[in-house]
This record gives structure tokens, C-alpha cells and sequence, in this order.
């Protein structure tokens, strides 16, 4: 695997890290839906995901990764549309994708040799 892919990977799990910091142990939508300042957080932090999966697709388009083209749609959707994006999408992708997603890329970066390199 190439360098750059596995620092786009070490970036979704950074993501994936501060979006689990921002969230209490306790997760509650009703708090996180009047937080405005967690839920651009996190919305940042996906739409972080949703860029670095979009640019490993582009290098590796085989790579196996769960909602990968799903992934990067809601990364555009936050980016571009905005006012589009529910905080239901955004919850549901927090609770329901991001600990797949999290398993998958320290899989993917254990059978590669570890994280990306600091350059």
C-alpha cells in the first residue's frame, strides 16, 4: 500500500478518535441535536472521513470499504448542501457506520504495515 494511502488512512482514524472524544459515553440525540458545537465538530471530522476515502478510492478504487461512494456523498453533502443535511443523518452515521469504518481502517492498516509514516 502506498504511503500517501495510509496517511489518508491514519487521518480517518484520527477523525474517527476526536468524534468519539466529542461525544459523552452516554450518547443522546436529544443533547447532541441542541450542541451546535459538537455537531460541527463532528460534522468536520466526516466530512475529514468522507475526503480521505474519496481520495483513496481515486488511487485505489478496489479497496474494500464499507458505504465507502456513501461516505463520500455525505462528505459532499456537508460540504456543498449544508442546509441539506440532517442531524439524523449525522447521528445515525456517528452510532450506527463510524465503528465498521474505524475496524475496517486499523485492519486495513495492521495487514499494510502499520500507520503512514511521519514525513
Amino acid at each position: 500500500m502506498e504511503n500517501e494511502v495510509k496517511t489518508w488512512l491514519s487521518d480517518i482514524q484520527q477523525a474517527i478518535r476526536e468524534i468519539n472524544l466529542f461525544l459523552p459515553d452516554k450518547r443522546d440525540f436529544l443533547k447532541f441535536r441542541k450542541d451546535l458545537k459538537t455537531k460541527r465538530a463532528i460534522e468536520r471530522n466526516i466530512e475529514i472521513i468522507g475526503e480521505a476515502v474519496g481520495r483513496i478510492l481515486k488511487v485505489m478504487p478496489a479497496l474494500q470499504l464499507t458505504n465507502a461512494r456513501k461516505i463520500v456523498d455525505t462528505r459532499n453533502r456537508i460540504s456543498h448542501g449544508y442546509d441539506s443535511v440532517s442531524d439524523d443523518i449525522i447521528w445515525a452515521i456517528v452510532i450506527r457506520d463510524i465503528s465498521k469504518l474505524e475496524t475496517e481502517v486499523a485492519q486495513l492498516l495492521a495487514d499494510n504495515g502499520g500507520a503512514a509514516p511521519i514525513i
